[in-house]
C-alpha cells in the first residue's frame, strides 16, 4: 500500500473513498471471524484453564492471553495498512485441513492438541481477513500467544527427565562440597534420613516457560527495534531459569534436613517456587539494565571504526 504523501493531492479523496469501502465490505467479514472465533475458542479456552491455568505448570496462561491481546490491538492498526484478503479457495483450503483435527482433539480432549489447533484456526481466519503482509506486522503478538497453551507431553516427556537428573547431580554436588550427608541414585536424593524424589515440576521446564513468555514479552517492549541486543536477551533467559530452578531445589533440601519433610512440602514449597520466578524474572530485568550500556558502547565503538578493548582501562 502506497503512503499519503506518494499520492497526488487530488487523488486522495478518491483514494481513502476506495479505502473506506474496502474496510466498508470486509466489516461483515469480520463480524462473522468475531462469531466463529468465540464459538471455537470460548469452550477450549474454559478446557484450558481447567486443566492447565489452574496449575503451577500453567499459571502464566491468562497473563499471556491478556498482554497477547493487548499487544495485538496495539499492533492491529498499523498491521491493516497492508492488508489484502486472500483469495477464497485458499482459506476455505487451510480450514479443510484444520478444523477436523480441531473436531477429532475436541472429542478426544487432549488439551494440549485442542488448544493448538483451536488456535491454528483462528489463524487461519485471521489469514483470510487480512492477508500474509499483516501478519508479518502481527507476528509477535502471534507467537506470543502461544505460550498460554500447555507443552504437548512427548515433549515434556523428553526434556525433564535429563533436567531432572541434572538438577539433582548439581545440588547433591553442591551440598556434598558444603558437608552435607547426600547422595543420589537417578532422580533420588538422599540427604540425612530423608529420601527426596526430583518430580517434573522440579525439573525446571516449567521455569524455563514460564520466563521465557514474560520474559520475551519485556523484551519485546523494551527492545523491538533492536532485534540483535532482544536475540542476546533471549539467550540468557534458559541459564537464568536452570539456576535459580537450582537454587530451589536447593532451598527444597536444605528445609527438609533442617526442618523436617512437612516444612519443606507445605506452604514453603510452593512459596519456593513463586519466589525464585520473581529472583529470575528480577534477574533478567537487571541484566538488561546492566548489559544495555555496555552493549551500546561496544557498538558505538564499531560505528565510530575504533577498536574494542577487551581490558580493564580504554
Amino acid at each position: 500500500m502506497t503512503r499519503a504523501d506518494d499520492v497526488p493531492a487530488a487523488a486522495l479523496p478518491e483514494r481513502m473513498g476506495n479505502e473506506a469501502l474496502a474496510l466498508r465490505g470486509s466489516l461483515p467479514a469480520a463480524l462473522v471471524f468475531a462469531a466463529g472465533a468465540l464459538v471455537l475458542a470460548a469452550p477450549t479456552l474454559a478446557f484450558v484453564a481447567r486443566e492447565s491455568w489452574s496449575t503451577e505448570q500453567g499459571a502464566h496462561g491468562p497473563i499471556v492471553l491478556a498482554t497477547g491481546l493487548w499487544l495485538l490491538l496495539r499492533l492491529l492498526p498499523q498491521a491493516l495498512t497492508v492488508a489484502v484478503q486472500p483469495p477464497a479457495w485458499r482459506v476455505m483450503a487451510l480450514f479443510a485441513l484444520v478444523l477436523p483435527a480441531y473436531l477429532l482433539s475436541r472429542i478426544a480432549q487432549v488439551v494440549e492438541l485442542e488448544g493448538y489447533f483451536m488456535y491454528a484456526a483462528l489463524l487461519v481466519g485471521i489469514y483470510g481477513l487480512v492477508g500474509t503482509a499483516a501478519m508479518r506486522r502481527l507476528w509477535f503478538p502471534l507467537f506470543y500467544l502461544v505460550f498460554m497453551f500447555p507443552p504437548p507431553e512427548t515433549v515434556v516427556y523428553t526434556l525433564t527427565l535429563p533436567m531432572k537428573m541434572g538438577v539433582s547431580t548439581a545440588a547433591i554436588a553442591i551440598l556434598h562440597a558444603f558437608g552435607y550427608p547426600i547422595a543420589g541414585q537417578g532422580v533420588m536424593i538422599y540427604v540425612g534420613q530423608y529420601e527426596l524424589l526430583v518430580a517434573a515440576a522440579c525439573s525446571g521446564l516449567n521455569s524455563i516457560i514460564s520466563l521465557s513468555a514474560i520474559s520475551l514479552f519485556y523484551i519485546y517492549i523494551r527492545h523491538e527495534a533492536e532485534w540483535r541486543y532482544a536475540a542476546f536477551l533471549v539467550l540468557l533467559i534458559v541459564p537464568v531459569s536452570l539456576i535459580a530452578n537450582l537454587i530451589r531445589v536447593l532451598i527444597l533440601i536444605l528445609l527438609t534436613y533442617h526442618a523436617g519433610d512437612a516444612a519443606a512440602q507445605g506452604f514453603l514449597h510452593n512459596f519456593a517456587g513463586l519466589l525464585m520466578f520473581a529472583v529470575a524474572l528480577l534477574t533478567i530485568f537487571a541484566l538488561d539494565a546492566l548489559c544495555k550500556p555496555i552493549w551500546n558502547w561496544v557498538f558505538a565503538k564499531r560505528l565510530a571504526g575504533k577498536p574494542v578493548s577487551t581490558g580493564v582501562f580504554s
